[in-house]
């Protein structure tokens, strides 16, 4: 199941990990930072040392790079029962999206992990994770 218990998270804001190397993860942090204007997500890349700590806690492996970890209220959320869990709070006619979810999770994550699979291919990779401006420093917590 996608859902794994703890209370350590904060409950002022959700917790996006994302595989920070990733070009195409990278452009969906940046499109998320532009649709949450109240601030509600945090993010933190896979690699780093915060992202380890917060999969360490939530019993997941710290290899996770296949996937988006969702953190909210304790619970965690992967691939496209994440995505779908973060649109659902996004400004615009994201939240529609968020219907998806009666869709099998099975279903959904064949084609998570078929994109997941080729991400790198099709949108290719940076040696390290994109640094965020001044302003944006404040929702990473890895900076």
């Amino acid at each position: 199941m996608n859902e794994i218990n703890s209370k350590s998270d904060s409950e002022h804001y959700d917790i996006i990990l994302f595989d920070g190397v990733c070009n195409l993860c990278n452009h969906a942090v940046h499109f998320i930072i532009d649709r949450d204007p109240k601030g509600r997500y945090r993010f933190a890349s896979l690699q780093s040392e915060v992202g380890h700590d917060r999969l360490q806690k939530h019993g997941l492996p710290s290899n996770q790079m296949d996937s988006l970890v969702l953190i909210r209220n304790g619970q965690t959320y992967l691939k496209s029962t994440g995505a779908l869990y973060i649109a659902r709070h996004l400004s615009g006619l994201w939240p529609l999206s968020f219907a998806f979810i009666i869709i099998p999770s099975p279903l959904r994550n064949f084609l998570y992990d078929l994109l997941a699979r080729y991400r790198y291919k099709i949108f290719g990779r940076s040696d390290s994770c994109r640094y965020p401006t001044n302003e944006l420093k404040l929702r990473f917590l890895d900076y």
